[in-house]
């Protein structure tokens, strides 16, 4: 089948993802953390694209950049490339490091640029790595409120506000925000089975739906709302599984 060809963004923002072949980790350390971004750094000198946002996990990397002199592909080979060869000369390993293709989706307003910008910062957070955005040293969102050394803080921050005080006030705020963003393009949906779904519930001591169904209601709805903050369920699939139904599942929180 062959591949759908990559949305071209008329703004030139693109958010990128970029993962390690099979989820594998391609930071081992913090060594390797900075020599990508050094690697990022310069490509970008060569490239001459503006980076407004980037967040380097394990085995995963989030970038918000405008494309100028070079296309988006072009940018992300040059950098990829000269990383996976310093990376295996110094862990002695060849062939490829990251996923053949990377991810992509295009900004098209301002809206949405700011969604994507706390969808990036926040990505530490969500994946439990951290407390609050501020904790976690690899992402773009220090450069924004401290000393400004690869991201183009100012092109961000204008996405908020021309006033520079105003939209630094802003960016605080919002990046602090709780959300329940998602980049349909960039992420991977995550689709757990009902059997997976059954073995969380004996976890929780629940070994048929008629326990739960009998269970007193504040404990059977806490059981319940953490069954719904799980990555990959529905309510449809949760009323499904317990007999419970969609209405008293969709009210919980």
């Amino acid at each position: 089948m062959p591949r759908k060809a990559r949305e071209k963004s008329s703004t030139g923002i693109y958010h990128v993802m970029l993962r390690g072949i099979n989820k594998q980790t391609i930071f081992e350390d913090d060594e390797d953390k900075r020599k990508f971004l050094q690697t990022l750094a310069k490509c970008k000198e060569v490239s001459g694209f503006e980076l407004y946002g980037y967040c380097l996990m394990d085995n995963h990397i989030h970038l918000l950049v405008m494309e100028k002199i070079e296309g988006i592909s072009t940018i992300m080979m040059r950098f990829s490339s000269s990383y996976v060869y310093w990376y295996n000369k110094k862990y002695d390993r060849c062939g490829h490091l990251f996923q053949e293709r990377f991810r992509s989706e295009s900004v098209e307003n301002a809206a949405y640029f700011i969604k994507v910008l706390r969808y990036i910062h926040q990505n530490p957070l969500k994946a439990g790595l951290t407390k609050c955005v501020w904790e976690y040293e690899w992402t773009s969102i220090h450069e924004y409120v401290n000393k400004e050394t690869l991201t183009d803080v100012e092109g961000g921050l204008n996405y908020f506000s021309s006033n520079r005080k105003v939209a630094l006030e802003w960016f605080v705020v919002y990046m602090q925000e709780k959300n329940e963003d998602y980049c349909s393009n960039i992420e991977e949906r995550v689709k757990l089975t009902d059997n997976q779904v059954r073995e969380f519930l004996r976890g929780e001591g629940v070994t048929s739906n008629s326990m739960l169904q009998q269970m007193d209601r504040k404990k059977r709805n806490a059981i319940l709302s953490n069954l719904k903050k799980l990555n990959g369920v529905s309510v449809r699939q949760l009323s499904r599984i317990t007999g419970i139904s969609k209405s008293v599942i969709d009210r919980l929180k």
